[in-house]
């Protein structure tokens, strides 16, 4: 769950911080107190789109940090999962910081990416915002509904569905290409073989160009080698007058000269033997190298011409003699390809017609799935919806099929509804209103929760387009999903704020010529003020309070049941 929110010089927030309960978690205040800021922060700590501007005017900077609990041994291994470490006492600290041009996002220490916040986000939170409940009308959103509530076992089709799916595509795609006329056939079949034998006369071998490019920079360079390797010749030789083996050789004759006087020098002699005995090798091995350095003009012209072979071919087959040999192994399948096209042809389409049935079969199966699974939410969901004040709803699942499968099988999925008996069930889109989409995503909310590993509900003013009555039912239907589930809910409404356990007011004040917006826990008496200013406007009268009052204790009084 979602332990504390702490936001600093974010809009209009210089700083804040909220601790949050286990169960249903109310934020009110008047409107324009910036409550939606206070709950978008959560989503841009969880990698939302942010900007410049939205960070508090003279700050340089915008941070947003949540602390979340892992409850469930299965959350915190989805979340290592991730390589995101995880504390000892199931702790997750994420950290948001928002500047200028840039943001910077971690994750218990670690930084982390957009999509890495993403999935974690899908582990730990439900956000639905104010506008979440336009997605209803969108008959994909429907599938993705539908198979989020199927479970595992659709999942695990739609996986097998996919792979098939690309496959028969892939194939599909080979045979088109394969269809073409002979003139076609004979022009590409020319240029394949041309290729081909012009990468085999190469005779390349693994390796080569590097042997070449080697060989080649020594003779391109081997005057000024000669140069160089000639003085240090010269340099460390006995025949040149000032050499350093004539100094060395002198120097060893003086020193042997007196070392009978004083067995310290014995030493020292042998060092300096060692050192005319290195200078001598080293001497005759340079001598070597100048003589081997001479190399044939004929040879310098053989080893250009080569090289110049192996660039042309790697400007037109591939970066390195390994690409071209590939190249020309896949020229080869060409060849035998287009040289066997009737046969390569009907193999395709038997290919084909096998994936196709595979396709079917996974298309089948997941269509069976999603009917029993759409009979199982149209019950619950008829349940739930009665909860919420829909008398006598009718509500179903529409599967149809598609002209052809696509990657996630072959059905189209419509919510239907119907509110008013004797009325025919129709799309969602044709007859639900503003009210009757936020009780209908808040019912499949509390229908798909069972199958959701997530512990914390986000609800950005579900209330919209509700009162009286139906405000009620909404009131208890969140009441209910907090007991299973943290749940944190903005509202207008104070029958939803009666059902409180934690109530939290927001409000905007100026000070020092500058606006802030602040949160703070409430309790008692000052719950009732905040029901009774939400219940009757600015002047909190006796009657207000005690309506408030009433309210409270009939929202305590179902909490039991």
């Amino acid at each position: 769950m979602l332990v504390s929110l702490h936001v600093k010089n974010l809009a209009l927030i210089q700083e804040t911080e909220v601790f949050f309960g286990p169960g249903l978690n109310i934020l009110t205040g008047e409107t324009g107190a910036g409550k939606s800021v206070i709950i978008g922060s959560v989503s841009l700590a969880l990698g939302g789109r942010a900007d410049r501007d939205m960070i508090r005017t003279g700050a340089e900077y915008a941070l947003i940090e949540l602390v979340f609990a892992l409850d469930k041994k299965e959350q915190a291994d989805r979340v290592r999962a991730l390589d995101i470490p995880v504390e000892e006492d199931g702790c997750v600290i994420l950290q948001r910081r928002i500047m200028p041009g840039r943001s910077l996002s971690r994750v218990n220490g670690e930084t982390v990416n957009g999509r890495l916040l993403k999935e974690l986000s899908g582990i730990l939170i439900d956000i639905h915002g104010q506008h979440d409940s336009q997605k209803l009308l969108k008959p994909k959103q429907h599938l993705e509904i539908l198979d989020d509530f199927a479970g595992e076992e659709a999942a695990a089709l739609k996986r097998k569905m996919k792979e098939s799916y690309e496959a028969f595509r892939k194939t599909e795609k080979l045979l088109l290409e394969s269809s073409m006329d002979e003139r076609e056939r004979e022009r590409a079949l020319s240029l394949a073989r041309f290729e081909a034998q012009e990468i085999e006369e190469a005779q390349l071998r693994e390796g080569e160009d590097d042997e070449l490019e080697a060989r080649y920079r020594k003779m391109t360079n081997s005057r000024r080698i000669a140069e160089a390797v000639g003085a240090a010749w010269e340099l460390t030789g006995s025949e040149s007058e000032g050499a350093s083996s004539e100094a060395v050789g002198r120097a060893l004759r003086e020193l042997s000269s007196v070392s009978g006087y004083d067995d310290a020098l014995a030493p020292l002699v042998e060092m300096l033997s060692d050192i005319e005995e290195l200078l001598n090798e080293f001497n005759r091995s340079v001598s070597e190298y100048l003589s081997d350095l001479e190399f044939d003009q004929a040879d310098f012209a053989q080893t250009e011409e080569r090289l110049n072979l192996i660039n042309r071919l790697k400007e037109k087959y591939g970066n390195s003699i390994s690409e071209i040999l590939r190249y020309q192994e896949e020229r080869e399948q060409e060849i035998a390809r287009l040289e066997d096209a009737d046969a390569y042809r009907e193999r395709l389409q038997g290919k084909l017609e096998e994936e196709k049935a595979q396709v079917e079969k996974l298309c089948g199966e997941l269509s069976r799935v999603r009917r029993e699974a759409g009979e199982r939410l149209s019950e619950l969901l008829i349940a739930a919806l009665s909860d919420l004040n829909f008398d006598q709803v009718d509500f179903d699942v529409l599967l149809t099929k598609k002209e052809r499968p696509a990657s996630d099988g072959w059905d189209d999925v419509t919510f239907r509804i119907s509110t008013n008996p004797g009325e025919p069930k129709k799309p969602l889109s044709e007859v639900a209103s503003g009210g009757e989409l936020s009780r209908i995503m808040l019912a499949l909310k509390t229908v798909t929760a069972a199958q959701e590993d997530k512990d914390t509900f986000i609800f950005d003013e579900i209330d919209t387009g509700i009162s009286g009555k139906t405000a009620w039912k909404v009131s208890q239907k969140l009441g209910l999903l907090a007991k299973t589930r943290q749940v944190i809910c903005i509202t207008h409404l104070p029958q939803i704020a009666a059902m409180a356990d934690d109530h939290f007011v927001i409000e905007k004040n100026a000070k020092n010529g500058s606006t802030m917006t602040s949160i703070h826990e409430i309790k008692g008496e000052a719950v009732e003020r905040e029901l009774a200013r939400m219940l009757g406007g600015d002047e909190l009268t006796e009657s207000a309070l005690a309506n408030a009052r009433e309210l409270k204790e009939m929202a305590e009084n179902t909490k039991q049941y």
